[in-house]
């Protein structure tokens, strides 16, 4: 008996630590249905008036800008929400950091390339040179040099000189979303000709957060002071100097590593007191971004290899889709679901070091929805990029033409930051209360957060309308009001007819009067709507 209780015990104990397990990859442990958030804002917050923000900070550095938009602001606060905007020129290297928060990058503008280091994954970029022969920095040969997996140079290690090895290195363009996991470096450098740029929006209520619930940048290289801080405030425009703003405690940040000893720090690193000093950036006064002026090499492939791989990746990543629905519909078949959960699981395992971490939702052949007179919408997801199962984030490009409107809806599972990419448009957010919480336009730059299941109406204007939002939720769910497999197209005549007090004619009216169309409703002229 005794021995059939500890078994027992044991089960119980090895059930609760697998089920923990899990949700902390985002496998099992979250559903659909759930949010991987916890509440960081104060109790007393209702959503009662919403804004659409321009930045009102803006940090300026020696190869780019920084603006940020008002984290004192009670909405995004109470939404554990943080948005900047980063501008890098030609040739600008945004240097090294981490976060305590997981966050989404768009970038709406430029190209360049980007590092993210995860913990205990190889250096699979490995670059060798042969002893004879002279180094020269910065050719085109060595540029453009074909990186090598680990070990596979072994046998030729007699002849040749290990000259440096890193982690990969990935390109970004424009319409690229990136997922950056809380506490991962990254860095990345525009060797483009226009600037760069990006909008990062952090979910800071993130249970990956374990901090105060408001973002922290953990610098590996660079300070503070250098920037020039303008804070923007009822149409006015304050500017202060790096040592001024320092002065009055405004910009306090030194990177992590000078607040060791300095001698302990060398001899961590192995090398002398001055290299270790300028590990700490003590005289640097660049700021967060710096120019590179001979610009940045680095082992990379071949852009034809580039376009090969990318290329290469959206043909896997059109297979995988298909390979979930078709898995998706076998489980609504009744059919087993435990292969898929193995495929699931062994995944991460297996590549977490080479998983991708960007998707382009720009194009309009990744559209999901795509009428050509009406606009197109995208969607990114932990199906479409599994790494947003550990960010527990995703995003939705929209691009609506003239006048074109998006179905209303309200969003079930998660809060959405908009950021307006192009043109304008009105947008109509309503509360719980059926009170109008925010209607006006919002034009390019601006950011509005859309609590979660807020009700939300979106017609573009004469000049199109287009935004990227972010998502707190990996998996984000709506639900459409109108329009085909919406909630009133689902809902019996009857249940209509009573509820608004409506004639048969006038409850078929409501519920098919845009047929096939959903998500996207082309635009309505007021004849049309009066002959209905």
């Amino acid at each position: 008996m005794a021995a059939s209780s500890s078994f027992l015990c044991f089960s119980l104990c090895l059930l609760v630590l697998c089920h923990g397990v899990f949700a902390q990859v985002g496998f099992g442990g979250q559903s659909a249905w759930q949010s991987p958030r916890s509440f960081a804002g104060p109790r007393g917050c209702r959503f009662d008036r919403l804004d659409a923000l321009n930045p009102t900070q803006r940090l300026r550095f020696e190869a780019g800008t920084i603006e940020y938009y008002d984290e004192s602001n009670e909405v995004l606060q109470c939404a554990g929400v943080s948005a900047r905007r980063t501008i890098i020129e030609p040739r600008g290297l945004f240097l090294p950091q981490f976060n305590n928060a997981p966050s989404l990058v768009y970038i709406t503008q430029g190209r360049g390339f980007k590092g993210i280091t995860f913990p205990g994954c190889p250096e699979t970029f490995q670059s060798f040179q042969q002893e004879a022969e002279p180094f020269i920095a910065g050719t085109e040969s060595q540029q453009e040099a074909e990186p090598f997996m680990a070990g596979t140079e072994g046998q030729f290690q007699s002849q040749q000189r290990l000259r440096d090895e890193h982690q990969k290195v990935h390109r970004f363009r424009q319409g690229d979303i990136i997922a950056l996991p809380a506490g991962v470096s990254y860095w990345c450098y525009n060797d483009g000709d226009i600037p760069v740029v990006a909008v990062q929006v952090f979910d800071i209520s993130n249970t990956a957060n374990q901090l105060e619930p408001r973002r922290r940048n953990f610098f590996l290289a660079g300070r503070h002071q250098s920037g020039q801080w303008t804070t923007h405030e009822a149409g006015q425009q304050t500017s202060f100097t790096g040592q001024e703003s320092f002065e009055m405690g405004q910009l306090r940040d030194n990177n992590i590593l000078s607040g060791f000893d300095t001698r302990m720090l060398a001899e961590a690193f192995g090398v002398n007191i001055e290299l270790a000093r300028r590990l700490q950036s003590q005289n640097d006064q660049r700021g967060e971004i710096v120019f590179v002026p001979q610009g940045l090499r680095m082992l990379r492939p071949l852009r034809s290899q580039e376009v090969q791989q990318q290329e290469f990746e959206e043909s896997m990543q059109g297979q995988e889709q298909y390979r979930e629905r078709m898995q998706g519909q076998e489980q609504y078949n009744g059919e087993s679901m435990e292969g898929q959960l193995n495929i699931t699981t062994n995944g991460l395992d297996e590549a977490f070091c080479t998983m991708k971490i960007t998707s382009n939702i720009d194009k309009p052949s990744r559209a999901d929805y795509f009428n050509k007179r009406v606009g197109r919408v995208a969607r990114v997801d932990s199906q479409k990029l599994p790494i947003l199962n550990l960010v527990q984030m995703s995003a939705t490009r929209v691009v609506l033409q003239r006048n074109a409107m998006i179905t209303p809806y309200w969003s079930m599972n998660c809060h959405c930051g908009m950021y307006v990419t192009g043109g304008q448009g009105r947008v109509q957010v309503v509360n719980h209360q059926g009170r109008t919480v925010f209607d006006g336009l919002v034009r390019q730059g601006q950011f509005l957060l859309i609590p979660q299941n807020f009700a939300v109406l979106k017609r573009a204007e004469s000049e199109g309308f287009h935004w990227v939002t972010f998502n707190t939720n990996q998996n984000a769910m709506i639900n459409q009001i109108a329009g085909k497999f919406s909630t009133f197209r689902a809902m019996p005549l009857q249940v209509l007819m009573n509820s608004y007090r409506l004639s048969i004619e006038q409850a078929r009216r409501l519920k098919f009067s845009r047929r096939d169309e959903f998500t996207l409703f082309r635009p309505t002229t007021a004849r049309m709507i009066r002959d209905q």
